[in-house]
């Protein structure tokens, strides 16, 4: 069953809203930290795993030159290193340092413990059931997207 138009258009005002809402919530968190909201979300995917500088700005939906202004930060701060990809001499791999692991940890300590605050009054059902349906449309934008991205596929009756 598709989900009608009016429904859609809805969903996309309220992921907006929601988009502002934790911009809101990530600025007033950052204030006082040496790592604004853009270094932040930098440093969690770095955080993921060790990976190339392409790979990292292609995820994050941002160009190759600000993602190095980035990286370049944060290496200057300790949180990050950079070093050849031995598959590929010209490429760079990129993770954190034990500093940054550690940066990273307190990040997102300090931001669950005030997402916490700002939700006392949900219960821890409604909570879960939000994550679940958070992660259920985030996996479904991410798949329409990369297919979107890789274009039509193309049937050759020769093949």
């Amino acid at each position: 069953m598709a989900v009608e138009p009016s429904t859609a258009a809805e969903l996309v005002r309220e992921i907006f809203d929601l988009q502002r809402a934790v911009r809101c919530v990530a600025v007033a968190n950052s204030r006082g930290m040496d790592t604004g909201v853009a270094l932040q979300g930098v440093l969690r995917f770095v955080g993921e795993k060790e990976s190339r500088a392409t790979h990292l700005a292609a995820r994050l939906g941002v160009s190759a030159p600000v993602l190095s202004r980035h990286i370049a930060e944060l290496e200057e701060l300790g949180l990050v290193h950079r070093r050849p990809d031995p598959e590929d001499g010209r490429a760079q791999l990129v993770a954190l340092t034990e500093a940054g692991r550690v940066k990273l940890r307190d990040i997102e300590e300090h931001r669950a413990s005030t997402l916490q605050e700002y939700l006392r009054e949900w219960s821890q059902h409604d909570a879960e059931e939000t994550a679940k349906i958070l992660r259920n449309l985030a996996a479904s934008l991410k798949d329409s997207a990369r297919a979107k991205a890789a274009g039509p596929i193309t049937h050759n009756p020769d093949h």
